[in-house]
Parts: structure tokens; sequence; C-alpha cells
């Protein structure tokens, strides 16, 4: 069954079909084929069930949040300021790119809204001041990816929802290794640029008056973060009604900085929900797979073939490492995450390892499925914004964040307390 379910999903997903689609295809094919009931006749009840929670609510808020700051503008003001701020660093503008890409991740909780915002402000800067459209665009990418990682996430949302764990823990665990990655990320391109500086274009130094005015531009990021993180952690709100609060503070911001308009607030609603569709389309989805599968026994095939060969709890995560790396290559990342939490976490959890930090060792994962191809979606909306090169330029460009990533996951992996360490203080 494993067999079938693997080479269904990589052969439909081959086909171009919607992942959505594909879970339900086979789900119908599990049922049909290795469940001795017709767990069909559930599914109404089901699509209900999982629709119907309250911790998603806060998915379309979330977005609605990003929307409506690249619409009016506070995305394009947020990277100017930064750029005053870190353009002296060997690499220059790159690290502007990283920068903005952290702030707009404490705000937005989607990766790939992170990476075309980004995109969109900072591409026409790369030719103008002479950067290496490798570097430039890969840093975009790899900085995009830290949309699901640094709070709020809305792949975190997904995660405690699917595993029934504290969202507001997964938040506060996702924060330093979030920063971590964001400043090895910045180290990184340091690195990159010393050794050769024709990479990094041109440093520029502002005067201190002109960094100081440019940090007014920052505030509205930084409020908004705060009032939405502030509340959940402090038992004021619920991550949905911080959302929900979010979105009206950037109502608000917008309304201040000149940027709200009827045509903006519609087209922020109706980008709202397409991808909210597409999301829940993919849940509900992988919600009756996971249904049938472990209905079918595939949880207990699973369990008993990691019992049969014998490895270490360390030596199981090696492995379960290797299978998203791999499986990163060929699905979206939502999917892979809402496909293999049911059957994987379970696994991971009678190892004795624990529910939140596994949560972020998957999201870094998952944040590498975002910048390898061919499916990695970050890839391909910054080529769509340069509007000129080759996707391989881009894919070059990520490969020294992708060894980044790489030490982030072995860091937590030795280290666990990068990811515990914040919700066990705040407790």
């Amino acid at each position: 069954m494993i067999t079938y379910v693997s080479v269904g999903l990589l052969g439909l997903l081959a086909l171009s079909i919607p992942v959505g689609i594909v879970l339900f295809l086979l789900g119908f094919g599990v049922d049909t084929f290795f469940s001795p009931f017709p767990l069909t006749k559930g599914l109404g009840n089901l699509v209900w069930s999982t629709s119907n929670n309250a911790t998603l609510i806060a998915i379309p808020f979330f977005v609605l949040l990003g929307e409506i700051l690249v619409r009016s503008g506070i995305a394009t003001r947020t990277y100017t300021a930064l750029d005053r701020w870190v353009s002296w660093l060997p690499g220059g503008l790159v690290h502007a790119n990283v920068a903005t890409a952290t702030m707009f991740s404490a705000t937005s909780g989607s990766s790939v809204a992170t990476a075309a915002t980004v995109a969109t402000v900072a591409m026409p800067q790369a030719e103008k001041l002479g950067y290496d459209p490798k570097l430039f665009s890969g840093a975009i990418a790899a900085g995009g990816t830290l949309g699901i990682m640094i709070p709020p996430s809305i792949n975190l949302i997904v995660y405690g929802f699917l595993t029934q764990s504290s969202i507001p823990q997964l938040f506060l665990a996702g924060l330093l290794p979030g920063i971590l990655l964001a400043l090895g990320f910045m180290a990184i391109t340091v690195l990159i640029c010393a050794v050769r500086p024709e990479l990094g274009g041109t440093r520029r130094v502002f005067p201190i008056g002109e960094m100081l005015r440019a940090l007014i531009q920052l505030i509205p990021i930084i409020l908004l973060f705060t009032v939405i993180i502030g509340t959940i952690y402090k038992g004021w709100a619920t991550p949905t009604e911080a959302a929900a609060v979010g979105v009206a503070g950037a109502i608000v911001i917008a309304a201040i900085f000149g940027g709200i308009s009827v045509s903006m607030i519609a087209e922020s609603v109706v980008g709202t929900v397409k991808i909210t569709s597409m999301i829940m389309l993919v849940v509900i989805g992988a919600s009756f797979l996971n249904f049938t599968l472990a209905s079918a026994g595939i949880g207990r095939e699973l369990s008993e073939f990691l019992d049969g060969l014998g490895l270490s709890p360390l030596a199981t995560i090696a492995v379960v490492v290797c299978i998203y790396i791999v499986l990163g290559f060929f699905i979206e990342t939502l999917s892979l995450m809402v496909v293999t939490i049911p059957i994987i976490v379970p696994l991971i959890v009678a190892q004795g390892y624990d529910v939140i930090w596994f949560g972020i060792l998957m999201i870094v994962l998952i944040e590498m499925a975002l910048i390898t191809p061919p499916v990695g979606l970050n890839l391909y909306v910054v080529q769509g914004a340069r509007k000129s090169g080759t996707l391989s330029e881009v894919m070059l460009g990520t490969i020294p964040y992708v060894i980044a990533m790489m030490v982030m996951v072995l860091a937590l992996i030795a280290f666990p307390q990068i990811a515990l360490w914040l919700p066990a203080a705040l407790q």
C-alpha cells in the first residue's frame, strides 16, 4: 500500500493535476483497493468536521493581512528603510532582501507571499546597482522561506491543527530558529561577498540622520508583530482572534500612510479567497487521504517496517530527514506536510521526541523544499518577478542558503533547546 500511494502521488502530480484533487483520488483508490469498509460514506462528515474548525479561520485572516501590507505599499517602505541600515555590509542590498523577508514574515505567515513581495520590490534594484543575479535572486528565494518559520506561520497553524499541539507554543518555538536562520543567511552572504566582492554590488553608507528617519517606516511592521504575537502569548486572544486584530491594524496603518482604497481592499479580498481556497482544498483532501490510510492500516505497516529495521531514535530521525529532503524535491510543501504528519509524527513521538521540537525541524525541511527544484515554489515566484534571465540562475543562487538550512537541521537535532528554550522560559 505504501508503494501504491507513493507511485500514485508522484504519477498524478506529474500529470499536472491539482494537488487537492490528487489527494482525493488517492483516498478513493485506497478505499477501493485496500479498505474492507466503504469509507467514502463518511466523506461528507469528514469534509465538514475538517473545515468547521475555529483554528483554521486564522489562515484567511493572516493571508488577508499579508495582502493588505503588499498592496498598500507598506512592504515597499519597509524595504527602503532596511536598505538604509544594512547596505554597508559586504553584499549590500542582498542583506536588505533577507532583512525585509524576516520582518515581512513576522506578519505574513506565508513563504510564497513573502518571496513575491520582496522580489517585486527588490528586483528593479539588482541590475541598476550591479549585483550578481544568481546571489541576489537566491537570497530573495531563501529569505522568503522564513515566512513559514517566524510567527505567525500558516504552516505552523496547520501543523498544530493536525497534531493537536499548542499553536502559541509552536509560534514561540519557531521564533529563535527563524531569527538564527536569517542571521545565518546574512552571515553566509557576507562570507561569499568577502571572498568575491564583485558579486555583492555596490556597498552604500547612508548618513546617520537618514538612517534614523528610516526607522519610522519600520514602526508599522513592528507594531503589528507586537500586537499579534503579544496578544497570543499574554492569553488575551487566540491565534484566530489575534489574526483578526492584525487585519484591523493593517487597515488602520494603510489608511494612515495613504495606501487604502476600495480597489485595494477588493483586490486583497479576492487574493485572499484564491489562496485560502487552495489551502483548504489541500487540507481537506489530505484529511480524507489520511483517514483512508489510517483505516486501511498504513500506520501499522510503517511502524512494523521501522521496528523491523531496529533503528535507534537518532537513526529514525536521520531516516525521516532524508525522506523529507527527497519528497521535497517533488511535492508541494503544504501537501507534503498534511500528507505525512499523521503518519510520521506518531512514530517520532513514540521514540520519545517532543512534538513541538519536531514541528520546527519539519518546518526547516519544508523551507528547503521551497527552494529546491523541480517543485520549489519560491524559485518560480522569484523568477517570475525577474522577467529576465533563467530559472537555473535562481536555483544556483539558493545553494549557499540550502547549506545554511542543513546546518540548522543538524543544530536542531544536536541542540533541541534551540527550539524548546523559549516556550519553556515563557510557559
